[in-house]
């Protein structure tokens, strides 16, 4: 990690999904809610076209904090949810990361974890990460 693991240091990761992740996603899942998958399904509902899953979204958190920020040698300890906004294919994203809090003696930090909208700049799915690192914190 090339950041200092301390309070309120901040790590941003760009990223965007394509219709075939989600698909590829949903296969792999079996979570095959036309929601997702169908546009004319999609249609007839509130999002008026297809969403990710919520889940697919949220997996650029374990990308990130465990290979970038705070890097290798992370683990999960737990992970909070909350999905505001529908996330979309073809749409870029910001994953925004900050640490909130480090117990030194027990090599563990609670990260702030976001995912931002680049063009409407709403957040979309939130939450806190509890990970552990004896190398890093």
């Amino acid at each position: 990690m090339n950041i200092e693991p301390v309070v309120n240091a901040s790590f941003d990761h760009f990223f965007r999904f394509t219709q075939d992740e989600v698909i590829r996603f949903a296969e792999l899942t079996g979570d095959n809610n036309p929601l997702h998958l169908d546009a004319a399904y999609a249609a007839t509902t509130n999002f008026k076209r297809p969403i990710i899953h919520g889940i697919l979204g949220a997996t650029v958190f374990t990308k990130v904090l465990g290979t970038q920020f705070p890097g290798f040698g992370s683990v999960y300890l737990k992970q909070t949810l909350e999905f505001l906004r529908p996330m979309y294919v073809e749409t870029d994203y910001k994953a925004v990361f900050t640490i909130k809090s480090i117990q030194e003696e027990k090599h563990i930090a609670e990260i702030s974890t976001e995912i931002v909208d680049i063009t409407t700049k709403k957040v979309v799915t939130r939450g806190i990460a509890t990970m552990i690192n004896d190398k890093i914190f």
